[in-house]
């Protein structure tokens, strides 16, 4: 009997047929791989397919991506599972049937291809020939989902608590007297404008996963004339940022106008956040990061960002500002720790903060603890503070305006002010932050 390949019943199919029955259909189609489920852009299924099934095979076989001894063991296939691995319950089941599609007829040709002397026999292709996604794996990585979740707690949600009580209800706590004053006004809230508009107010939900998704699920959905929460197009304009950088709506006739979320933006909360602050240069970090993930704009590893801010309760205060500082101007600050083995100073900072100078000749910021070579030697990012210790602190001053149109920028040594040293432990609360005089910054 005769089946629709032209094989007998009792034949296993070829890797030629194999690939145009099941690969090729894959290589063609319009719609997205099961790669969407854990990369935001930048990779997709097809772009380890060629149009020949040798040179598709010769081109995995070269990368890595295939092992001939053990065809289940292939790479290529462990990276289509990774789905499974997924922590979101709904976006599994959702690509589940596509995921196991693609590794069925993935596993069916590689055992095929493999029993085939003539194509697992070694050779190796120019680079170029290779059936790869064209942006650097670094890229790719860059563009995962979990990575961007986990940008979005350190540099968003970390800063949640600016938007308490009115956006996250969830943590206030009745057990404690400190939370009284925001229970009553949350209530009272709920009374004036119903339990309805109060809910849609919960920009926060549990968890920084949650709240990402509900986010996103909220911008596609936007009134005509309204800014989205998180606005791709202009990453500055999305709505978590405009509103707590806004003021109180005005009163006309002695009477509150409700809070707008067009042009001009007003928030009922008033001002929660300073266009100069370390919370507003990590809010507009990760929108910007985001919106150039989701367009798939990351073409080398050079324009990725550093993506390793977390944040502290250390605080940083300097007094009594050099008078040629300019009125308001921005200021950063650069903390370095002691190399004992080298007796020198860190070259690499390792915590940072930035706040723009006040009528009362003061710059205050939260630090943001850094990643990097030295940073691991001097601090764990799990703990999220700093060793008693000895500490270069460096003092940047924006007096060309730079950070007004690049917020998210690090001044450069052109921007050098001065430095100084301390010693001793680094505190949590604001009552306690470490305060540094002005005069104290020498070149």
């Amino acid at each position: 009997m005769i089946i629709g390949s032209g094989l007998f019943a009792n034949e296993e199919p070829t890797p030629l047929e194999l690939f145009d029955e099941r690969i090729r259909p894959i290589f063609q189609s319009e719609d997205p791989s099961s790669c969407v489920q854990c990369h935001l852009s930048s990779v997709d299924l097809k772009d380890y397919i060629l149009p020949s099934h040798q040179q598709t095979f010769v081109s995995l076989n070269a990368q890595g991506l295939i092992d001939p001894r053990n065809p289940a063991k292939s790479k290529i296939l462990k990276l289509i599972q990774m789905g499974e691995k997924d922590s979101d319950e709904g976006a599994r089941l959702i690509h589940e049937k596509i995921r196991k599609a693609e590794y069925k007829a993935f596993a069916a040709w590689i055992e095929a291809c493999c029993k085939d002397p003539d194509l697992v026999k070694p050779s190796a292709p120019e680079p170029d020939a290779w059936a790869k996604p064209d942006r650097p794996d670094a890229v790719i990585r860059h563009t995962r989902k979990s990575r961007v979740v986990d940008s979005f707690a350190r540099n968003i949600w970390s800063q949640r608590m600016r938007c308490f009580p009115c956006h996250m209800p969830f943590e206030l706590d009745e057990s404690n007297p400190k939370h009284l004053r925001p229970i009553k006004k949350v209530a009272e809230f709920e009374d004036q404008f119903g339990q309805d508009h109060a809910q849609q107010l919960r920009f926060f939900k549990k968890s920084p996963k949650e709240t990402l998704k509900h986010w996103i699920e909220r911008s596609q959905q936007v009134p005509e004339g309204s800014y989205p929460l998180i606005n791709i197009k202009e990453p500055r304009r999305s709505l978590i940022l405009l509103k707590p950088t806004s003021r109180l709506p005005e009163k006309v006739n002695g009477i509150r106008k409700k809070a707008s979320n067009a042009d001009p933006v007003s928030h009922m909360g008033g001002l929660k956040m300073h266009v100069d602050d370390q919370s507003y240069k990590a809010f507009v970090a990760w929108l910007e990061d985001y919106a150039r993930v989701v367009g798939g704009t990351y073409q080398s590893v050079e324009e990725l960002p550093g993506d390793n801010w977390y944040p502290s309760k250390h605080m940083v205060i300097i007094e009594d500002a050099p008078e040629e500082w300019p009125d308001q101007v921005r200021v950063q600050l650069f903390v370095h720790a002691w190399d004992e083995s080298r007796s020198t100073w860190e070259q690499e900072p390792i915590a940072f903060t930035q706040n723009s100078l006040t009528p009362k000749r003061r710059v205050a910021g939260a630090l943001f603890l850094l990643r990097s070579q030295g940073a691991e030697r001097a601090w764990h990012p799990e703990e999220e503070t700093l060793p008693d210790g000895r500490y270069l602190l460096k003092v940047y001053v924006d007096s060309k305006q730079r950070l007004k149109n690049q917020p998210a920028a690090m001044l450069s040594e052109s921007d050098f002010y001065g430095q100084t040293t301390v010693l001793g432990p680094w505190t949590k609360t604001f009552k306690d932050a470490r305060k540094v005089a002005g005069d104290q910054f020498s070149r």
